[in-house]
């Protein structure tokens, strides 16, 4: 059986001063091409386990880590933050604070200058990444002059030129906006189907999960709540709404229909073409 591209066990992460550990004993496998959605409230744990996903704690990051998390592996208590970042990659929520070349080209090969990657093989990466990003024809413009989609695919450009197996992605969508969120999303999934990358993606847009992640994890103050594909975590409506997270809209909706008459399913749709399909039914049948 294929070793887990993440293996996450009994990880807990407690901040100087904190009165509650960010994150409380969780555990978790990640297999090798999926892609894994993350939701929760504020303060719920999401970008604490990012920041262990990539290493950045224990080795930069003051706070005292419990647990193992594996990447690939490898125990990243074990290896160096430069020697993890081989293996995962890592996009923030505001692009701009990632973004600092002059041009579009040159932000892309500026990690890859630091590595000290032959200059041939930068062109190449350089080109390959304006490929899969959809930039070509921007080569030469400021990433200051781009949209703010433009820029986080311009971001992941960049962390994808560093060749990671595993992309962690912190809220890549917050100041986007639809246009901006849909093309994140396409490219992400381009990567999950052409390149069978692992996916970690910590996301408010529930709607686009339904439709993209293979699973979802459900975080609540330090812990999962629950953890399973979309159908399933999306259909605990009580819960999620007890804890302060949110359903798709479609699911909610079907939800209050459901408390009204009867409902002639097990679940309920997560998004809007289930829902579509589902409802024709009842109506041809009556």
């Amino acid at each position: 059986m294929w070793a887990p591209a993440i293996k996450v066990e009994n990880l807990t992460v407690r901040y100087p001063l904190a009165e509650k550990p960010g994150l409380n004993n969780i555990s978790f496998d990640i297999q090798k091409g999926e892609m894994i959605g993350i939701i929760g409230p504020c303060l719920a744990g999401k970008t604490s386990l990012c920041l262990c996903l990539k290493g950045l704690i224990p080795h930069m990051v003051t706070a005292l880590m419990e647990g193992t998390v594996q990447i690939e592996g490898i125990d990243t208590r074990q290896s160096k933050v430069p020697e993890l970042a081989k293996k995962v990659g890592m996009v923030l929520d505001d692009p701009e604070a990632q973004l600092t070349q002059l041009t579009v080209k040159e932000e892309i090969a500026f990690g890859l200058q630091n590595l000290g990657v032959p200059r041939d093989e930068i062109e190449k990466r350089v080109a390959e990444m304006i490929d899969l990003v959809g930039l070509k024809g921007l080569e030469d413009r400021a990433p200051i002059d781009l949209s703010g989609g433009q820029q986080q695919r311009l971001s992941i450009g960049s962390v994808l030129a560093m060749y990671p197996d595993i992309l962690v992605l912190d809220e890549p969508t917050s100041n986007l906006d639809p246009i901006g969120k849909e093309e994140v999303f396409e490219v992400l999934s381009s990567l999950k189907g052409e390149k069978h990358m692992t996916i970690v993606v910590v996301e408010n847009d529930v709607e686009r999960l339904a439709v993209f992640a293979d699973r979802v994890i459900f975080l609540s103050a330090g812990e999962i709540a629950t953890i399973g594909p979309p159908s399933k975590v999306f259909n605990e409506i009580d819960l999620l709404e007890a804890k302060g997270e949110n359903s798709p809209q479609v699911t909610t909706l079907c939800s209050r229909i459901k408390r009204g008459r009867s409902w002639p399913w097990d679940t309920l749709p997560i998004n809007v073409k289930e829902a579509h399909d589902r409802i024709s039914q009842v109506y041809e049948i009556r």
